[in-house]
């Protein structure tokens, strides 16, 4: 058994310095999504049980198998959220959206499900996605992957693939589940037992089983554009002529169809060989979603990526986000006197326009032991403080990396530090 200290299986703290992976992902994000105008929106992380069983379809994997499910004191169902964009779609539906308004919003948290912990998969996992909501025109699709694609290479991972295909819309199911069947119902034994009751109780599903067995029978099924209707195969062929525009390169999936029921036209991910045999690592496409106590439903156009995957990417490529020293300056307090002179410098320089990172000796420690604190933290510069510049008035400034120091007046360190920075 597990040390009751340790995090729950699927569930991982994250430290220094895998921290500033995190955020370069999430700084990456903000900058690249705020170019195309989208708008960041926090939805809970909890959300009632309907808003994801009516907008993920509960035939799927993720409703039936792995969702977190549990009854507050109300009674109420209630659900931690299993992705990101039905609970995004609830916001938008609650906040209102006017005729003819279209809305772009981006997100990124964490995620739950109960899947079987992998690599790169978790039971706590974190996403970061975006909704483009009100828009019908295929170059919108178009513009989306392209958004992706950017985002990939703004956080340095290369060598993705971006995979597409079209799953139609609702007037075409009836035509393609009759074409399904008949091409899987002769093969029906050699089905895990799950795509054995997918047969009758929602066919699509086989296309997306992992199961090897079930794959092998996938790759001869028809093909999504081929059993659509005109009106499908015409969006379709504009956004791969929007793609082409955009210079985005892309491989026909003709039997990718995603793991969730409210997709619509348009649907793709992106694979990288970095990891593994589970290469996904984003997915998304086009939807419409209807939710309790709205009315219409609403179309929209997005993606998400697992973030932990995007790591393992960038780990495969040998990237590491920038390292970072704990401090820029570290005040050392000589004596009990010079404590609170010492503080009082500190927070002057972190308070100051120079952006500085201060830390400041406390307790009775010596010399040589704050300054081996302020080698550990990475300083650039010491700060000494003692009697005899108490008495006068000064700072000692030492440069850690050359070894050298001169005394300066206390009134004048910030202007030798934005001066020794500068150098």
């Amino acid at each position: 058994m597990a040390p009751a200290n340790e995090p729950l299986p699927g569930t991982s703290d994250i430290w220094e310095p895998d921290v500033r992976e995190w955020v370069c992902l999430e700084t990456a994000a903000r900058d690249i999504f705020a170019r195309y105008g989208y708008g960041e929106v926090r939805t809970p992380i909890f959300e009632r049980t309907d808003v994801f069983v009516r907008s993920l379809g509960d035939e799927t994997d993720v409703v039936q198998k792995e969702m977190y499910t549990f009854e507050d004191r109300g009674g109420r169902s209630l659900t931690l959220r299993p992705e990101g964009t039905a609970g995004t779609m609830r916001a938008i539906a609650c906040r209102g959206l006017a005729d003819g308004e279209q809305l772009r919003v981006f997100y990124m948290g964490p995620m739950f499900r109960g899947e079987r912990p992998a690599a790169g998969r978790r039971r706590q996992f974190h996403q970061v996605g975006v909704e483009a909501v009100g828009g019908s025109d295929p170059c919108e699709d178009a513009e989306t992957i392209a958004m992706l694609v950017h985002y990939l290479d703004a956080i340095g991972v290369q060598g993705g693939r971006v995979r597409l295909n079209t799953r139609g819309v609702p007037e075409d199911r009836a035509a393609v589940s009759a074409a399904l069947r008949q091409h899987f119902e002769p093969q029906a034994a050699a089905m895990c037992p799950d795509c054995q009751r997918r047969l009758s109780a929602n066919v699509w599903r086989i296309l997306d089983c992992k199961n090897p067995a079930c794959q092998a029978l996938v790759d001869g099924a028809p093909k999504m554009v081929d059993l659509v209707g005109a009106e499908s195969r015409a969006f379709f062929a504009a956004v791969c002529r929007g793609l082409d525009q955009l210079h985005v390169p892309y491989e026909l999936a003709p039997r990718l169809v995603r793991g969730l029921d409210y997709y619509v036209h348009t649907v793709f991910e992106v694979v990288h060989s970095g990891l593994g045999a589970q290469d996904a690592l984003a997915g998304g496409g086009r939807y419409r979603i209807s939710l309790p106590g709205n009315k219409k439903a609403l179309d929209g156009v997005g993606f998400a990526a697992g973030m932990e995957r995007l790591l393992m990417a960038r780990e495969s490529l040998g990237l590491t986000a920038q390292a970072r020293a704990a401090a820029d300056v570290f005040v050392v307090a000589l004596g009990d006197g010079a404590v609170v002179a010492a503080l009082e410098l500190a927070q002057q320089l972190r308070r100051s326009n120079a952006g500085l990172r201060v830390l400041a000796g406390l307790g009775a420690r010596s010399m040589k032991a704050q300054m081996r604190a302020a080698n550990r933290a990475g300083a650039r510069w010491a700060l000494i403080i003692g009697d005899n510049e108490l008495t006068a008035g000064t700072v000692v400034c030492k440069n850690m990396a050359a070894s050298q120091q001169e005394s300066v007046r206390r009134e004048a360190v910030l202007d030798w530090l934005t001066a020794a920075s500068r150098a």
